[in-house]
């Protein structure tokens, strides 16, 4: 079980992520000691989408195809309504997302983030939230879905909003330091 404080954590992320959802989790994530880095479809900068307008821009560290999941231990994926929409589209990033999830290393998804969990396939059986206006999407893809700030089901971690965050944060926190779950196939 890896401690907090020497974790290695993955966002996955691409232009028009929404701003609170990378940076919340990246910086509360630092200061708890965990190493954190931002994978994209994409090396160089990556522009945020900051409430109604598009927003500052953030480094890359590197790309879906260059990421080894046995250096990390766990997947973190911010929402906004054109990251996960982008990031689902990409067969590297979804795949990624399912190795991920059949590793049993914590998987978190905020907000419409869940959506590359859906693609993935990995919420069938599991409960799990969103923001509500994919709560459809969850359910058609075999999730129980729940109108909670946070939901976790076997590492799987969702939120709703960035609203939420602070909790989010904190799941994630607790489930890097219980390390891997043995999983059923969703």
């Amino acid at each position: 079980m890896p401690a907090i404080d020497t974790a290695k954590i993955l966002i996955l992320a691409t232009d028009g992520y929404e701003r609170s959802e990378l940076m919340v989790p990246r910086d509360k994530l630092s200061t708890h000691g965990a190493d954190v880095k931002i994978a994209s479809l994409k090396s160089g900068r990556i522009k945020s989408w900051d409430e109604s307008d598009w927003g500052d821009s953030v480094d890359v560290d590197l790309e879906v195809k260059d990421v080894d999941i046995k250096d990390y231990d766990a997947l973190v994926i911010p929402g906004g309504q054109i990251n996960p929409d982008l990031l689902r589209n990409n067969e590297g990033a979804v795949s990624l997302v399912r190795e991920f999830v059949a590793s049993g290393k914590p998987v978190a998804a905020v907000c419409h983030g869940p959506w590359l969990l859906v693609e993935a396939d990995a919420l069938r059986g599991r409960k799990a939230t969103s923001y509500p206006s994919i709560k459809t999407d969850l359910l058609n893809a075999g999730a129980t879905w729940q109108d909670k700030e946070v939901v976790c089901d076997q590492a799987i971690i969702t939120s709703r909003t960035p609203n939420d965050l602070d909790a989010f944060v904190s799941k994630i926190v607790e489930e890097v330091s219980e390390g891997k779950h043995s999983r059923r196939a969703a």
